[in-house]
């Protein structure tokens, strides 16, 4: 239910004689869980809303006629608690993260509204058939779904929940209810990959293009595994296998269906696919064409500003000495890409760090887990081995979305002021921010 708070002046609420105070209990005698229910109905020209009276009075059922997406003119408390897993998964990585960091990080959510909303991956072994049902009707779509495997028995055994064999018959409902999915696998070399990834595709590819693509995801290996399952990392072979049967695959199914990390392209030493074919990027941020997208970012901003200096170098006012905190898989491919800059700005030299990721172990080795010590302990050696530098350049996934504050609790003005570097600048604009910032004396 919804407790509403404010009422605005001359809104359908108002004629309506609703009061604050009041609870939207139902809308066309479904009840109303969330605000999930609220925004679905508001989109709509009409429905009925059962209301409980603030004053005990019982309650009221209301019709409600409209314009489509005119909405009521309410606020209401919002609802803050998330639906959490219930699965044991053996990959999973917050089983495998140290002590005494943020209390959210801890958190194990596997709500559908926050798939919808933000684009969570949920295994929707928490689902009962009226969750189902509801995802259906309010057409919660498209949602993100941690597949992993379509053969019912061994997703029990790798999510250790015995409720998460109805992975079969969730797809099929939801994909006859219209909704679109996109789905990612974590594969654990041994269980789910090979042949049993094949399965798991043409499985899913009969729903096609409901079920948009499927992302092939490999197990992050912390050094906090101390019994738990176990799995081994992947190396250049396995990569280059697995990419293999990747394209065999997507040439069988005639489009591309399934997306491999960017990490098994880093293994194999294979170049990366261009941004094409990616589509639209919709698991971006399941790190899944990521640095295509970078690539393509860069050098769409470098050329203009080429064409903004008629084909000539861009000139900074005044010289200076980038320095790029980087991810060891990244640190290559970021290299070529500093290089391409160095080319277009005239007076700029960037070098890349690539920085060992001490804090989860060194088999993590993506820029987005880098925590501020493994960062400050990188920059004070770096700049004892080759000087000082003028700026230092952070990608913005490091810290939370709208806070910047590492994963180990340090924030970016505790580096500047331990690192002695004020100059951090921190690039949240994918390609073109990059190419922004190396382009400007910050």
């Amino acid at each position: 239910m919804l407790k509403i708070t404010k009422i605005k002046r001359n809104s359908i609420a108002k004629e309506l004689g609703l009061e604050v105070g009041d609870e939207i209990v139902a809308f066309d005698s479904h009840p109303c869980e969330d605000e999930l229910d609220y925004l679905y109905y508001v989109e709509t020209d009409g429905f009925s809303m059962t209301v409980r009276d603030k004053r005990g009075n019982g309650e009221v059922t209301v019709d409600v006629e409209k314009d489509e997406g005119e909405d009521l003119g309410i606020e209401f408390v919002k609802n803050t608690q998330i639906r959490t897993c219930h699965n044991r998964c053996v990959f999973c990585f917050v089983d495998q993260m140290p002590k005494g960091m943020r209390e959210s990080l801890y958190i194990k959510d596997d709500d559908y509204g926050m798939s919808f909303s933000c684009g969570n991956f949920v295994t929707l072994t928490n689902l009962s058939d009226e969750g189902l049902e509801r995802i259906v009707r309010l057409k919660l779509s498209p949602l993100y779904v941690s597949v992993h495997t379509m053969n019912p028995d061994l997703r029990v055994k790798l999510l250790r929940n015995r409720f998460a064999g109805k992975i079969v018959e969730q797809i099929e409902r939801l994909t006859k209810g219209g909704i679109e999915l996109h789905c990612q696998a974590v594969l654990v070399p041994g269980e789910n990959d090979g042949e049993e990834l094949a399965y798991t595709a043409r499985e899913l590819f009969k729903h096609y293009p409901l079920v948009r693509d499927l992302a092939c995801v490999p197990t992050g290996i912390t050094k906090y595994r101390d019994g738990l399952y176990p799995i081994a990392d992947v190396d250049k072979a396995y990569s280059e296998k697995l990419l293999d049967l990747v394209d065999r695959l997507n040439a069988e199914f005639g489009v591309n269906f399934l997306l491999p990390a960017d990490e098994y392209f880093v293994k194999a030493e294979r170049p990366f696919k261009s941004a094409e074919f990616y589509g639209d990027f919709e698991q971006i941020e399941n790190g899944i064409g990521m640095t295509s997208k970078f690539e393509m970012e860069v050098n769409g901003a470098l050329a203009t500003l080429l064409a903004e200096n008629d084909g000539g170098r861009y000139v900074l006012k005044a010289k200076k000495r980038s320095v790029i905190i980087s991810g060891v898989s990244a640190a290559k491919i970021n290299a070529t890409i500093a290089k391409r800059c160095e080319e277009v700005i005239d007076g700029l030299t960037v070098e890349i760090l690539p920085v060992k990721n001490e804090f989860f172990g060194e088999t993590v080795t993506c820029t987005g887990l880098l925590t501020g010590k493994d960062i400050l302990r990188a920059l004070e050696k770096y700049r004892r081995e080759s000087g000082d530098f003028d700026e230092v350049i952070l990608a913005g996934n490091t810290m939370k979305e709208f806070e910047d504050v590492f994963l180990c609790g340090m924030t970016l003005d505790e580096l500047k002021k331990k690192s002695g570097m004020e100059n951090i600048r921190v690039n949240r604009d994918g390609g073109y921010g990059f190419v922004d910032i190396l382009s400007t004396n910050g």
